[in-house]
C-alpha cells in the first residue's frame, strides 16, 4: 500500500513514512492510492469478533508489510488493554437509536482510541529505525491530552502541544498540564484553536525547521489516526447490521472533520454505512457547506462544546480530493485560495453526490442544554455537550428518515465538562478514580503570544 499527497507534489510513501511524517511536504494530506475492500463475509464475521480482532482485519491491508503482523497484534492489544469498560460499547437508547461510547480511554475522550494506537506504533517504528522525533500538535481540548498520555515518558519523542488559552475546559487543560514527564511541553497560545492550528502548519511548512527538529504530527491530519478511527465504524456497523439487518446512519459531532472522514473511509471499504451526519455547534462552517456548497470562514465563537469551536476543518481536504476526481492540482489551488481567506463553492451536481453520503445539522447552546437535561430525565444518562449536539442533530434527522438506524458517537465523558452538565441537570458527574485528584495536581505550562518566532524559539530550547 502506497500513500499519495492530496496536492500531488510530495513523494508517495508507505505506511511507516506516512505515519512518522504526518503532513506531506507539499502541504497536502496523505491518502491511500486505493481503498481496500471488505467482503460480505468479512462483515458477517466481524459482528462476532472482539475489538482487537476487527482492528487487525481493518488495519492490516492499509499497513501492509510496514509493521510485522505479530507486532501489529501486540500493538493493538497494548493500545486497547487500557480501556476500562470496553473500547466502543454500544447502547440502545430507543428502538433503532444507539449511542457508541468512545470515552473509556485514559483521558475520557474518543481521541484516545486513535492516540493510544498512534503512541505505540510510533514507538515501535522509531525504535526500529533508531530515531527520535519532535511531535508538535494543536488541540481544541481533547487531542492534546490524549497525545500527551500516549507519548509521555517515551524516549523516542519530545512532545509540544499548543492549546488556546482560556478556551478549553479546566479538566481538559489539567489533563495536559499536570503531566510532568520530561519529554512533555504544554503551550497556552493567546488566540483561538485555529490560531494554534495555523502555527503548527507554519512550523511544518518551514522545511529547514522541520528537518532540524525532525517534526512529526499527531493531530487528525496524521493518516494513522484516521485509520484507527475507521475501526469503530466498521465494528459498530457490522454488529448493528447483524442485529437489525439495516445499514447504519452515523451522527458525528465534529469540527475538524477527521472523525467523520474515518466513517467515509469505512463506507468506502464496504462497511454497512448508510449516511454520515455532521453535527455542528454555532461554529457551523461544515453545516453551511453541506447545505449551500459554499465553504467560507467566519469568526470563531466560544460555545459549551469547545472541541468543535473550529472554522478550518483540516481533514476536509481529504474529501475534496475525492470530490475533485483525485486531481491534486485542483485541490492545491482551492486550499491555497482558502488559506488566504477566500471562499470556494462546489457546483450543484457535485453537491448532489456529496449529499447522498453526508447529511448535516447544527445545535446551539440552549438546545445543547435541553438535550443534556432531557437525556438525564428520560434515560438517567449523563452526556457531555459534544455528544448532546450529536444527539440533537440525530433526532432531527430521524424525523425525515424514521426507518433508518442511527448511531450517535459519544465523544467525551460528561465529567470533562462538569459545569455544563451540572447547569443542565443539577448533577455533577464524577471523575473516574484515576483522575479524582486532578484539581490538586500542580500545573506546568508556558503562555506564548500568537507568534511563530516565539513558538519556534521555545521548541528549539526544549527539544532534546
Amino acid at each position: 500500500m502506497k500513500y499519495i499527497s492530496t496536492r500531488g507534489a510530495a513523494p508517495s510513501l508507505a505506511f511507516p513514512g506516512v505515519t512518522l511524517t504526518g503532513l506531506a511536504a507539499d502541504g497536502g494530506l496523505y491518502v491511500p492510492e486505493a481503498c481496500p475492500q471488505l467482503s460480505g463475509e468479512d462483515i458477517a464475521n466481524m459482528a462476532h469478533q472482539n475489538y482487537v480482532e476487527v482492528a487487525w482485519r481493518v488495519m492490516a491491508p492499509f499497513i501492509g508489510n510496514g509493521v510485522a503482523q505479530a507486532d501489529l497484534v501486540r500493538i493493538l492489544k497494548d493500545s486497547y488493554g487500557v480501556f476500562e469498560g470496553g473500547v466502543a460499547p454500544i447502547k440502545e437508547l430507543s428502538s433503532g437509536f444507539y449511542l457508541m461510547e468512545l470515552f473509556h480511554g485514559p483521558t475520557l475522550a474518543f481521541k484516545d482510541v486513535a492516540m493510544q494506537f498512534l503512541g505505540h506504533v510510533f514507538d515501535h517504528l522509531l525504535k526500529h529505525e533508531k530515531k527520535k522525533i519532535t511531535i508538535v500538535g494543536a488541540t481544541s481540548g481533547d487531542t492534546g491530552s490524549a497525545a500527551i498520555h500516549a507519548f509521555a515518558g517515551k524516549d523516542t519523542a519530545d512532545i509540544f502541544i499548543l492549546h488556546p488559552k482560556g478556551r478549553v475546559s479546566d479538566v481538559q487543560r489539567r489533563q495536559m498540564t499536570t503531566v510532568h514527564d520530561a519529554n512533555v511541553r504544554n503551550i497556552a497560545i493567546e488566540g483561538s484553536f485555529d490560531d494554534c492550528q495555523n502555527l503548527v502548519k507554519a512550523l511544518f511548512a518551514d522545511e529547514t525547521f522541520r528537518a532540524e527538529k525532525n517534526l512529526s504530527a499527531v493531530n487528525s491530519i496524521n493518516w494513522a489516526r484516521i485509520l484507527a478511527q475507521v475501526v469503530y465504524y466498521v465494528y459498530a456497523s457490522a454488529r448493528i447490521r447483524a442485529e437489525t439487518h439495516k445499514p447504519v446512519t452515523f451522527c458525528v459531532p465534529t469540527g475538524n472533520f477527521g472523525n467523520i472522514y474515518a466513517g467515509y473511509v469505512a463506507k468506502s471499504m464496504g462497511a454497512p454505512v448508510d449516511r454520515l451526519i455532521t453535527a455542528t455547534n454555532a461554529n457551523d462552517i461544515l453545516y453551511r457547506f453541506f447545505t449551500t456548497g459554499r465553504m467560507k470562514q467566519e469568526g470563531v465563537v466560544p460555545t459549551l462544546s469547545p472541541s468543535m469551536d473550529i472554522q478550518v476543518s483540516s481533514n476536509f481536504e481529504r474529501l475534496l480530493f475525492d470530490v475533485f476526481g483525485r486531481r491534486p492540482e485542483a485541490v492545491a489551488q482551492t486550499m491555497i485560495h482558502f488559506a488566504g481567506g477566500g471562499a470556494y463553492h462546489l457546483e450543484d451536481e457535485v453537491m448532489e453526490g456529496v449529499r447522498a453520503v453526508f447529511g448535516t445539522g447544527r445545535c446551539g447552546d440552549n438546545a445543547t442544554k435541553d438535550i443534556i437535561g432531557r437525556y438525564w430525565r428520560d434515560h438517567q444518562y449523563l452526556v457531555d455537550p459534544h455528544t448532546a449536539v450529536g444527539l440533537a442533530v440525530a433526532e432531527d434527522d430521524r424525523k425525515k428518515h424514521p426507518d433508518s438506524v442511527y448511531v450517535t458517537l459519544a465523544t467525551a465523558h460528561p465529567a470533562k465538562f462538569p459545569d455544563a452538565v451540572r447547569d443542565a441537570t443539577g448533577e455533577t458527574p464524577d471523575l473516574p478514580a484515576h483522575m479524582s485528584d486532578i484539581f490538586t495536581r500542580e500545573e506546568k505550562y508556558e503562555t506564548l503570544s500568537n507568534d511563530l518566532a516565539a513558538v519556534k524559539d521555545y521548541i528549539r530550547k526544549g527539544a532534546g
